[in-house]
């Protein structure tokens, strides 16, 4: 296996730039924070930006703790790959990470100064430090059962390498991590339910919304509604586009997954 290194300063857009820089050199596979990623795909690990503060996150990202350093050395024996990208803020981050995993030496290492100028690393800073956006270089929908709760955000951006060359499509994810400085949030159920009834007065097939229930598993959230229905309508049709509806928007509007939607049809409204 041939090992390399990708290092910068925290915020200066490593993760962001981390697929291109693996495709420029033929690798497939990423370690950043704690995760290993094969192109668009997380294949093991738990997201350091999920820990409850910095130390924590540094720990988790050197995989300090026996349990993820098994975890990871297990998944790279299972999938073998020819090279390997790690991600670090520092050349004795990188160094300590390989040495946690039984890595090889540094075959080549790239800095963050050699794939993007003063002026774009000091924007990642600026946006880092306003915002508390951070950079998971997979889709969304990779990690959004991990970051349920979180603010997150879609990215794909389309590049070309040149003329003659394949297009590079690098799909990502920004959230705002749990040690922000920015703070928590909450969500009330009621925002559950106000969204769920909304969605329902946007539908003519529905009458009225009679009772709504929401429970809160930590990674996802359940809803049971009862709902009259006006007649003429197929009821399970409606029932259908109502559950697809609700889990759309409310995921939409909050980041939250939905676990679950359970409709009953509990009467038919007769129209005068």
């Amino acid at each position: 296996m041939k090992t390399y290194a990708f290092v910068g300063p925290s915020g200066t857009g490593k993760s962001y730039r981390a697929q291109l820089v693996a495709s420029n050199n033929n690798i497939h596979y990423i370690i950043d924070d704690g995760l290993l990623i094969d192109e668009n795909s997380v294949l093991a690990g738990t997201s350091a930006k999920k820990a409850p503060t910095k130390i924590e996150t540094v720990r988790h990202a050197l995989f300090i703790e026996p349990e993820e350093q098994k975890e990871m050395k297990e998944a790279l024996n299972k999938y073998n790959p020819d090279s390997i990208l790690i991600l670090g803020t520092s050349d004795g981050m990188v160094e300590k990470i390989r040495e946690n995993l039984g890595l090889p030496e540094f075959t080549k290492t790239i800095y963050i100064t050699d794939v993007a100028t003063e002026t774009e690393m000091e924007k990642a800073r600026n946006i880092r430090v306003t915002q508390g956006k951070h950079v998971i270089p997979v889709p969304t929908f990779e990690i959004k059962k991990d970051f349920s709760g979180f603010l997150l955000d879609p990215l794909q951006i389309f590049k070309s390498r040149g003329k003659g060359e394949q297009p590079y499509i690098s799909e990502k994810s920004i959230i705002r991590p749990t040690f922000s400085y920015l703070g928590n949030f909450t969500i009330s159920d009621s925002v559950f339910r106000q969204i769920s009834e909304q969605v329902a007065k946007k539908m003519p097939q529905i009458y009225d919304v009679n009772r709504t229930r929401v429970e809160n598993y930590g990674d996802g959230i359940s809803i049971y509604m009862e709902a009259v229905i006006n007649y003429g309508y197929n009821i399970i049709e409606v029932l259908d586009e109502f559950k697809n509806n609700i889990k759309r928007e409310i995921e939409k509007q909050t980041a939250m997954n939905v676990q679950k939607v359970e409709l009953v049809a509990k009467s038919i409204h007769m129209n005068n």
